[in-house]
């Protein structure tokens, strides 16, 4: 259904005509499958219904501006866009909204997101990167609203890079940097901070993006009024207006209904934007929602009669529709006659969508109802299995649940009998889930040989007089082998540039390497992270710098719902191997010394967290991660900068293993684990604590995302048979998933004399100051006490109650 000619070529009347009809074909199948979506959610076929209604027009002129190369970072309401760049049809269309697993079917997202998010593949089947200049591109849509913007802000830096940076292989990623990034979002989702904090960045960094707002004048019930100053985002965005005198953002007006004005306006944008390299908002105005916001109410609840007369005048397929009529393009029957096929191809294509989704779990059905006949047969329970057998066969449209819902049912009435059918019916039901899960739980980390636990460890090596240097030379050492070895290789972030990063880790690298490979970023923590997945998505291998930990909670939410999820809700057909390096632990202060790990682990999971003791440690992961193809937090420990370190003289080279714990100590009466700036602590104490007899083994966590997958903890647990956590995370944070991994996914329950125990931070955010500190989290002595308490329980007699 591409509809997407040279609009600089000469066209004839008759093939302006062939293209406007083309056009018009492309808005009436896009706003027939939304209606006819919306019928079949109601019907319960589907679960959701969000679509693009009332925005054709303006999508089919943003199509034509489109070209091969070109970045897309919208909202769910952009599906005449995608039919009209030939990456949407019907069948794709209904696949998305039954949620059809099969990701050749339903390419979008294999099931995994409702109807109204949109991707292409920038991956093959095997991981490797597409030729992303040779097609249109769609990063992948999220829900959340002005989600979208960060990454947009990122897929655009990417092509200014590839402009201006020297000797990166560009050969399935840019011509020359002429790629633009395309945003969409609606006018009411303008008033989220993720909208300014974008559009300020943009304008900041002057790359090629152009955003266009879809301004139907609500935001679900609610009108402009109550959303935007002026109720006109392009007027209040007007200082950002360029001049001759200052850098800025080309600002275009058009309304969504004309159709001629329309492609002036997306042609405009897109030489300004692909030539200049400046940011363009375009405003579309006068939009119409034919059918509301989505399936979930009716807009009829709180749009008044004049509005709803007026926007069935002002619908833009009506006015495109008249259009043809007024200038001989087409006849009245001419239209009627396309329109009604249309409609009849729209229902075909639904009805082709949805036996494509049935028929395998018609098949599954019969297979199960033929082994639940068979169990029934020879059980004393027969009546009871053959009602469950028939309640599902009676369902007409039934879903995967239940299928094997009534299958593991069954099992209950057979617990206590011995027959060769019933292991018949536990075998299927268990090789039902190991076929038909990771249809639904697949590709949440790398799968492919690139991932990060393919990356095997390389040991840092020392010469011979064994100099030791701070742990920040020793990131910077490293970081410029790096930029050195990755031409495509860049860092940014609040201070990372200029002056080198506040603790001097990368001094002097950016009078080195330039202001676009080594880069300040003003205080926007959100569209940091956005430019790295923008970056990432297109090839790139950046590095995003959060100053500290604490402030990891403003892009929390794009961390969570865009970065973690990419890998997973494209089924593997998209990446953003982004790299955020920050610092904390041990720090004095409510918002310079919070350790919100277990927020973290449980938010962005599909990232990995690694947490290394030291710097040495920490640039291994760095070597690791750039190694390989996966998205990682990484912790530096604060205190950690100005501690002296052997100095590695195989700088970029030595790499430090992903879910691998290391055992810094060993020992035999108790296993400590720990991770960053308290395991120092813990080393320390092992030394004291031997002196009262108490041998205890220490085990670095190092990766807390994965953690420990060769089991080393339950190893050493056999040994000691006792564990204890320390973190100085809050009492449930990082402990209480350690102990979940330890415990119930490694079985180490198992092995165990006693409790296991957690040593951890109060409650509370770390107070200020030296005794804050020592007041707030876990103290020398308050992890001394612990453990000795544990000896005490073991033997009274030789370790006395202390208090």
């Amino acid at each position: 259904m591409s509809n997407n000619p040279d609009l600089k070529k000469e066209l004839s009347f008759n093939d302006f005509k062939a293209q406007v009809l083309e056009d018009y074909k492309v808005a009436v199948t896009s706003r027939e499958c939304s209606l006819l979506g919306r019928r079949e959610v109601l019907t319960g076929k589907a679960k959701f219904g969000i679509f693009g209604d009332g925005k054709e027009v303006p999508q089919l002129a943003w199509a034509k501006a489109f070209a091969n190369g070109d970045f897309r970072s919208g909202y769910y309401r952009d599906q005449t866009f995608m039919m009209a760049i030939g990456e949407l049809n019907i069948e794709t269309f209904f696949a998305g909204l039954y949620a059809n697993t099969d990701i050749k079917l339903e390419p979008m997202s294999g099931g995994r997101q409702m109807g109204g998010h949109f991707s292409t593949f920038s991956l093959d089947e095997k991981g490797n990167w597409n030729n992303l200049t040779k097609q249109k591109n769609s990063s992948s849509d999220i829900s959340p609203t002005a989600g979208q913007m960060p990454r947009l802000l990122g897929l655009a830096q990417a092509s200014k890079i590839y402009r201006n940076v020297n000797g990166i292989d560009t050969t399935n990623f840019s011509n020359k940097g002429n790629e633009i990034a395309w945003g969409t979002i609606g006018n009411a989702s303008t008033s989220e901070g993720l909208f300014f904090e974008t559009i300020n960045a943009a304008g900041v960094l002057q790359v090629p993006m152009v955003i266009s707002v879809w301004d139907d004048e609500y935001g679900i019930s609610v009108h402009a009024r109550h959303q935007t100053t002026k109720e006109n985002i392009s007027e209040i965005l007007s200082g950002f207006q360029r001049d001759d005198e200052t850098k800025g953002y080309e600002i275009l007006r058009v309304k969504g209904w004309d159709y001629v004005a329309l492609m002036k306006t997306y042609q405009e944008a897109a030489k300004i934007a692909r030539t200049e390299h400046v940011p363009v908002l375009v405003h579309v105005n006068e939009l119409t929602q034919p059918q509301g916001h989505s399936t979930s109410g009716s807009h009829e609840r709180y749009k008044n009669k004049e509005r709803l007369e007026w926007e069935a005048k002002t619908d833009c397929n009506v006015k495109l529709r008249e259009w043809m009529l007024e200038t001989g393009i087409s006849t009245d029957q001419e239209l009627i006659t396309l329109e009604k096929d249309i409609k009849k191809a729209v229902r075909e294509g639904k009805k082709a969508a949805w036996n494509a989704y049935l028929n395998p779990i018609l098949e599954e059905r019969m297979e199960a109802a033929a082994i639940i006949a068979e169990v029934a047969n020879t059980s004393a329970n027969k009546v009871f299995i053959e009602k469950i057998n028939n309640d599902m066969l009676a369902i007409l449209e039934p879903a995967r649940k239940d299928v094997v819902s009534a299958a593991r049912r069954v099992l209950r009435y057979v617990v206590s009998e011995d027959s060769s059918v019933k292991s018949k019916l536990l075998q299927w039901i268990n090789t039902y889930f190991s076929v038909v899960q990771p249809k639904y739980s697949s590709h949440l980390n790398n799968e492919t040989e690139n991932a990060t636990k393919n990356v095997e460890e390389v040991l840092p090596t020392y010469s011979s007089d064994n100099e030791e240097v701070d742990g920040r030379v020793i990131l910077r050492d490293n970081f410029d082998v790096i930029f050195n070895k990755y031409p495509e290789a860049l860092i940014f972030g609040e201070d990372a540039g200029n002056i080198g990063d506040v603790n001097q880790g990368l001094e002097g690298l950016q009078e080195k390497y330039g202001e676009l490979r080594v880069a300040d970023a003003g205080i926007r923590e959100a569209t940091i992270i956005g430019q790295g997945i923008g970056m990432a998505m297109r090839g790139l291998k950046p590095i995003a710098e959060i100053q500290y930990l604490d402030y990891i909670m403003y892009a929390l939410q794009i961390m969570s719902d865009d970065l973690a999820t990419l890998h997973y809700r494209t089924k593997g057909r998209q990446k953003a191997p982004l790299i955020v390096r920050t610092r904390g632990h041990r720090l004095e202060g409510i918002w310079h010394s919070g350790s919100q790990m277990g927020g973290v682990l449980n938010l962005i999971r599909g990232i990995h967290v690694l947490v290394p003791r030291n710097m040495t440690k920490a640039a291994g992961f760095y070597n690791t991660l750039l190694e390989s193809d996966e998205p990682a937090l990484v912790v530096e420990c604060l205190n950690g900068y100005r501690l002296k370190e052997p100095k590695p003289t195989n700088f970029g080279a030595f790499k430090t293993p992903i879910g691998v714990v290391e055992t810094v100590k060993e020992g035999k009466d108790i296993t400590l684990l720990s991770y960053g700036s308290t395991l120092r602590i813990v080393q320390d104490l092992a030394k004291e604590l031997l002196q009262v007899g108490i041998d205890v083994e220490v085990i670095d966590a190092q990766s807390l995302l994965p953690f420990d997958l060769n089991h080393d903890v339950v190893k050493s647990l056999e040994k000691t048979n006792r564990l204890m956590i320390i973190d100085e995370d809050v009492p449930g944070g990082a402990s209480a998933y350690l102990l979940d991994q330890i415990l119930n996914k490694q079985n180490g329950y198992k092995h165990l004399d006693s409790a296991p125990q957690t040593v951890t931070a109060k409650e509370h955010r770390p107070a200020y100051g030296t005794d804050g500190d020592y007041f707030s989290k876990p103290s020398a002595e308050d992890i001394y006490e612990a453990i000795y308490a544990v000896m005490h329980e073991m033997s009274p007699i030789d370790f006395p109650k202390l208090r």
